[in-house]
């Protein structure tokens, strides 16, 4: 496999979660569970999996009297996404015209 493949990343639930941070800013918890149609707990455990990898920096703040909590890739996770990606398109490419797609 090529060196960009990350097993961290490649995980379907974070590659999604991910690959929708990949496309924002700051997004908000409730934006990316509802996106990805998580739990709560689902949702916290995978941005905890990435946050301690560095991968995603999370906000926490108050909005009046309600919390709000968002999320964003870091540099290293961009680029480690970007690596991935990269992998991944490689793969395909080399499976050449031994793929045939549906139509």
């Amino acid at each position: 496999m090529s060196s960009g493949f990350n097993e961290l990343i490649h995980a379907p639930t974070r590659l999604g979660l991910v690959s929708l941070l990949a496309a924002t800013q700051w997004a908000e918890f409730r934006f990316i569970r509802d996106s990805l149609g998580l739990s709560d707990s689902a949702l916290s455990k995978q941005l905890t999996v990435l946050e301690d990898a560095g991968y995603v920096q999370i906000r926490k703040v108050f909005v009046g009297r309600r919390p709000r909590t968002s999320a964003r890739l870091t540099p290293r996770g961009r680029s480690a996404f970007a690596g991935h990606v990269r992998a991944l398109q490689e793969m395909v490419a080399q499976a050449g015209e031994s793929i045939t797609l549906p139509q």
